[in-house]
């Protein structure tokens, strides 16, 4: 097997790491002497303003943080892995904003973008994740399940829980910039692992490009497929490319525990069930991502992480904990009170369609789940939710008895940890 250095400059740009050494990973890079020397005669015709993208109209964290000069600072600068700040961005110059909420515009190509864009990211991150600054703050990570309290829901109204994240393996690139083989790498690390778990977590592995018809359909009555991106938020970045190739689902054979491999992500983690023990999914969530963190560890690899930003992700907005704990909800009521929007807001939460993030919140049923992600652990997010969800039955139960309700106040601002 190839040593954690060799699998860390995988598809990168070999002669220029080993030139700088492996301790400057974390600093900007510039392209490589032959990019460069095209960059430098291009400038000579065209300065960076030239190739400013024009976002005057878009409403996108990236947009709100760009500026000619930042651009300027950036454009030449490349990882390792030879990604670019246009690369970055593309996928928030071409869509201006989304229907239902205000988009990130951006996306890692690797773990060493968040470093060498750190100037335009960090801005981003800030504006993401409720003030969280990754220059000054430290993020927790806690998958205690036994910290969670009142997590059983009433089932008159909680239809379905789930808990999900991402993780990414270190030293390969991520979705939007990894190549074939590099994307096959991350299937065959990942499947490996996986086939280790035992007991309830034991389970199989579905690839999308060699499944029959009668697996796809059964995956499909399920609702464990996902299908080739359509959303432009996530074509524009690349992630479509190659579609099925290294793609493809496992579950346990309960099938209440989920990987996706290569979707938006390297992997998403699901923890999911009807009903509402949300305590019970959770308990079962970190069960698995602790089980399956050690067998990747076993076979030589580790998740993309740091202090700062937590486990790294492909869009900024599930840096952190990745963590994005829901509950399929009905509330007739409450749904068509004005109030509702406020209540959410100021409890942290989201409203989504049950289609997900493409859907419009529409009916009596939606999807509420945690805003945040990063610079709050996993348990403090998921008992966010579980106080939150609470409160929002409570709420339904008085409207349906004709009494008043109450906007909850804010919860507080996120906890300043300092490095």
């Amino acid at each position: 097997m190839a040593s954690s250095f060799t699998r860390m400059i995988s598809g990168r740009n070999t002669a220029v790491m080993m030139a700088m050494g492996a301790g400057t990973l974390a600093s900007a890079y510039l392209l490589t002497d032959s990019t460069a020397a095209a960059a430098e005669i291009r400038r000579r015709y065209f300065p960076h303003s030239a190739d400013y993208p024009d976002v005057r109209k878009h409403n996108n964290c990236m947009a709100s943080a760009l500026t000619p000069s930042i651009y300027a600072r950036l454009s030449d600068k490349a990882t390792p892995n030879n990604w670019t700040l246009d690369q970055c961005i593309q996928t928030g110059v071409d869509n201006p904003g989304h229907p239902f909420i205000k988009t990130v515009g951006m996306v890692a190509g690797d773990e060493e973008s968040y470093e060498v864009f750190a100037e335009l990211f960090d801005p981003v991150i800030k504006d993401r994740h409720n003030g969280y600054d990754p220059r000054t703050m430290k993020h927790p990570t806690d998958l205690d399940s036994s910290k969670i309290t009142s997590g059983i829901f009433d089932e008159r109204y909680v239809l379905s829980s789930r808990v999900r994240t991402g993780r990414s393996i270190r030293g390969l690139s991520l979705p939007p910039a990894c190549t074939r083989s590099e994307r096959r790498e991350v299937e065959r690390v990942v499947v490996t692992a996986l086939s280790g778990l035992k007991g309830d977590l034991a389970g199989r592995y579905y690839s999308l490009g060699e499944m029959s018809d009668r697996e796809q359909q059964h995956l499909i009555d399920e609702h464990f497929l996902f299908d080739k991106p359509v959303s432009p938020l996530l074509t524009a970045a690349g992630m479509a490319r190659d579609w099925p190739d290294a793609r493809g689902i496992w579950h346990n054979h309960e099938k209440n525990f989920l990987i996706w491999i290569n979707e938006e992500d390297h992997t998403r983690v699901i923890s999911m069930e009807k009903g509402g023990n949300m305590k019970r999914v959770f308990e079962r969530f970190c069960k698995g991502l602790k089980q399956v963190e050690h067998l990747i560890q076993e076979r030589g690899w580790e998740f993309m992480w740091n202090e700062r930003l937590g486990y790294i992700l492909t869009c900024p907005s599930n840096l952190g904990t990745g963590l994005r704990a829901g509950v399929h909800i009905r509330l007739p009521f409450l749904n068509k009170d004005p109030r509702f929007k406020k209540i959410l807001e100021n409890l942290r939460l989201q409203k989504r369609g049950t289609g997900g993030v493409d859907t419009a919140a529409t009916g009596d049923t939606v999807d509420i789940s945690n805003l945040d992600r990063l610079g709050k652990s996993e348990v403090e997010l998921v008992q966010l939710v579980i106080d939150g969800v609470n409160y929002l039955i409570e709420c339904e139960k008085r409207l349906e008895r004709g009494q008043d309700i109450k906007i909850p106040s804010p919860i507080p601002p996120l906890k300043r940890i300092k490095l």
